[in-house]
């Protein structure tokens, strides 16, 4: 029996280069980024520069998490405590997270079996708020000519969370360039890996300038290569509050090699992803999820249903797989665990029970795709995969 010994948590080596310019940062001790000398331009700022090239925005803001970016973008368009955000019943907890913690309250809105926010019962729970901070979960990106359309009708300010869809793009438009902001993610399993960290993007320079103030700028803003002109911060500065989450220079170091390889890296993700998809077509009792023609994706991880299954069947198959080391996580467990909760599991953020996203969320299975594995490797777990849903379908 073929068997996987593979680790889904092993990302690649950091390149040499950051190494070196990392060490370069910790051998002159200016990590901050705002304590250069003479002419020198901090990390942070190049990184913002070439992140707001990469990106086709405006500005560019490194922050200290993708979290912290997404409380950021959303304390910038002035969402106040007591305030209602919409936001995608299949997320991660950092999302309604940073609604919660301005004192804001999410509003979860479905999802489809494209696993993509519900724009049906988005347009039904537009007139309950006036941001919507969309989930690009897990790289799945939705009609965005529709939403965007959607967002116009309701008048709604759209902020984009893209900590899975950096590099994506849908009808050739890089994810994060639709809203008035969009939120990157550089944690280690994200698409640029510096433990933790985040990137803001945008084109309004009234916003970026109330961004960066949160960010912690200390009237230190002039030094920002990828930021507004210093006349969009000259009333701004004194009501926008510090509430410091700036990047330091040691992270943006090692970014800046991994932002110059994200393309590759990217076509890299999606050959893997097309692997596994394939040797999991027409699987009986599995649902792969349709990929439309303008999205172009990034598959560092990939998801499929397994529609309408007992809790006990779902279980067996993550048993039998992880037994042959292939590791599964499962969106609909009654008890959250690792990073997998579903909108009920947060308490903090009533909602009430949607039925059929609930259908579509309990049948959801989740796996990451490392660069670290090989093509051959993606082959191996998609057989492992399907023999092992096969069995448990068959009744073996």
């Amino acid at each position: 029996m073929e068997r996987f010994t593979g680790t889904f948590t092993q990302q690649e080596p950091i390149p040499d280069e950051a190494i070196e310019a990392a060490v370069a940062v910790m051998r002159h001790g200016r990590l901050h980024r705002y304590n250069t000398v003479a002419d020198e331009v901090a990390e942070v700022a190049l990184l913002e520069s070439e992140f707001a090239a990469a990106m086709g925005a405006r500005y560019a803001l490194a922050v200290a998490s993708g979290g912290y970016a997404l409380a950021t973008a959303l304390r910038a368009c002035g969402v106040r405590p007591g305030d209602r955000v919409l936001t995608n019943a299949f997320t991660l907890a950092p999302v309604p997270g940073a609604i919660a913690s301005l004192g804001a309250v999410p509003v979860f809105v479905g999802v489809t079996e494209a696993l993509t926010i519900d724009l049906d019962d988005l347009a039904a729970k537009a007139g309950q708020a006036d941001v919507l901070l969309l989930s690009h979960m897990r790289g799945h990106i939705c009609d965005m000519a529709a939403l965007m359309a959607l967002c116009d009708t309701h008048g709604l300010t759209l902020i984009e969370d893209c900590a899975h869809t950096m590099g994506a793009r849908w009808n050739g438009t890089l994810s994060g360039r639709h809203g008035v902001f969009g939120c990157y993610s550089t944690q280690t399993y994200k698409h640029l890996n510096s433990g933790e960290g985040g990137l803001l993007v945008s084109d309004d320079a009234e916003l970026m300038a109330r961004a960066v103030m949160l960010s912690g700028s200390y009237m230190l803003y002039g030094r920002h290569l990828a930021g507004p002109s210093p006349e969009a911060y000259a009333d701004l500065r004194y009501d926008t509050p510090n509430v410091s989450g700036r990047m330091d220079n040691l992270r943006a170091a090692i970014l800046r090699p991994q932002l110059a390889r994200l393309e590759a890296r990217c076509e890299a993700w999606t050959a893997r992803y097309r692997v596994v998809e394939e040797g999991l077509r027409d699987l009986p009792g599995l649902t792969l999820i349709a990929r439309p023609a303008a999205e172009r994706f990034v598959g560092s991880s990939i998801q499929v249903l397994l529609l309408d299954w007992s809790d006990a069947a779902l279980r067996e198959v993550i048993a039998r797989c992880a037994a042959r080391g292939v590791e599964l996580k499962w969106f609909g467990a009654p008890e959250p665990a690792g990073f997998t909760s579903r909108y009920e599991s947060w308490r903090y953020a009533p909602s009430e029970p949607m039925p059929a996203s609930d259908r579509i969320l309990r049948a959801i299975l989740d796996m990451r795709l490392p660069l670290t594995f090989s093509l051959d490797d993606c082959a191996l777990i998609a057989r492992i995969i399907r023999a092992e849903v096969s069995a448990v379908f068959q009744g073996a």
